[in-house]
This record gives structure tokens, C-alpha cells and sequence, in this order.
């Protein structure tokens, strides 16, 4: 059971155990299966409301505002904060750091439709980004809400504490990205960061193909 907390724009890695469950066998695809904790509560300066790109600047945060009404909020019930314009700005950010990368034009309408369409609850912005990424990128799984708060099969992916899922997977290797001759490679940014630069052969970085 691969268990996983909902986020925005996920890291690399998030996808990387999506898609380690899929089995791909000549032209029979098995589709993996991806449980999303649904009964936590919102925790602050997770993945679950932001998530790290690399800009012209450097590596930089996009965060979602919230709601904040009360203290322990149920996950499926924290509310996107609208009062400020920080959709328009995470669509510019996003485009200055990826509009000269190969696929960007390619996904860009689709995928800023998503945030304009300003869903009321994180829950469901997030999950249209994720639905939208492993469309584009060809993994095939089901997803599923838990049923109940639980730990079982859960990996603790979080922006501040450092794991070692890529290495362990194999997929430790660098792929093309915009900045990287000022940079250098930077590993495990938002799936966007492999989306955009490798497009349709970003099955491939994650499946060792």
C-alpha cells in the first residue's frame, strides 16, 4: 500500500513511487495504486499548500494561501484564500521560469486553467494538479481517498527533512533543465520542472527506462 499527503505541484519524488507501481509490459499497462490521506489535519509549511521551482533567481517557493479559522483543520475542508492575487502571480512566476524550457507551451494553457478555475478547497486544486501531471506524463494508477486517518504504507515526503527515495530508486540522475548552466542541476523540484523540460520522455527518468 502506497500511502501519500495531498500537495501542490508535487516534488519528483512523489511521482517516482506513483509510478514504481506501475508495471509495464510490452503494451500491457498495470496501473499502480496511490492512496491519498484524507483525514489528517492541514499541517503548515508542507508540500501540501506549496512547492519549489527553479527560476531565474534560484530555487523558489510557490505557496497557496489558506484559510486559516481555526486551529486542526480537517485537510479535505481547508479553503484556498482568494483575497489576494496570488494565482496571477504564481501564473507569472511560473511562466518567466519555463517559458524558454521545450514543453511549456505545450502544457501551459491546461495546466493555468486548473488555477484559474480557482477550486474553493486545497483538496481539490491539489488533486486536479496531480490528476493533470500523471495524465501528461503517462502513469496510470488509481487513486484513492483513505477511508480513515491511518500510517500504514505512508512515506514522509516534506520540504525541510531530507530522504533518500530517488537514490534508493535509482533515480538519482540529472535530466535538462533551463538554469542549469548558472545552477547546475537541481534535483527534486516539482513535477513541473520534469514536465517542462522533458515532456512526453518523463516516463522515462521515472520508470528506468
Amino acid at each position: 500500500m502506497l500511502l501519500l499527503n495531498t500537495a501542490f505541484f508535487p516534488p519528483v519524488e512523489y511521482f517516482a513511487l506513483i509510478a514504481d507501481g506501475m508495471i509495464m509490459s510490452g503494451d500491457k499497462i498495470i496501473p499502480s495504486e496511490v492512496f491519498i490521506e484524507a483525514h489528517e489535519s492541514f499541517q503548515k509549511q508542507s508540500y501540501r499548500n506549496r512547492c519549489r521551482y527553479l527560476s531565474a533567481d534560484g530555487v523558489r517557493d510557490l505557496q497557496v494561501p489558506i484559510i486559516h479559522d481555526r486551529h486542526q483543520i480537517p485537510i479535505m475542508e481547508v479553503r484556498v484564500d482568494y483575497s489576494t492575487p496570488w494565482v496571477i502571480r504564481a501564473e507569472r512566476s511560473i511562466s518567466s521560469a519555463y517559458e524558454s524550457s521545450a514543453y511549456f507551451d505545450y502544457y501551459k494553457d491546461e495546466l493555468l486553467s486548473i488555477l484559474d478555475s480557482k477550486p474553493e478547497k486545497l483538496w481539490e486544486l491539489n488533486m486536479s494538479i496531480l490528476r493533470f501531471f500523471l495524465d501528461k506524463i503517462g502513469i496510470r494508477t488509481e487513486i484513492r481517498p483513505t477511508k480513515d486517518f491511518t500510517t500504514e504504507g505512508k512515506w514522509d515526503i516534506h520540504p525541510k527533512r531530507t530522504n533518500t527515495i530517488l537514490k534508493d530508486m535509482g533515480l538519482e540522475k540529472p535530466y535538462f533543465q533551463v538554469f542549469s548552466q548558472k545552477y547546475g542541476f537541481i534535483p527534486n523540484l516539482s513535477i513541473m520542472d520534469l514536465l517542462f523540460n522533458e515532456g512526453p520522455d518523463s516516463i522515462m527518468f521515472l520508470k528506468k527506462v
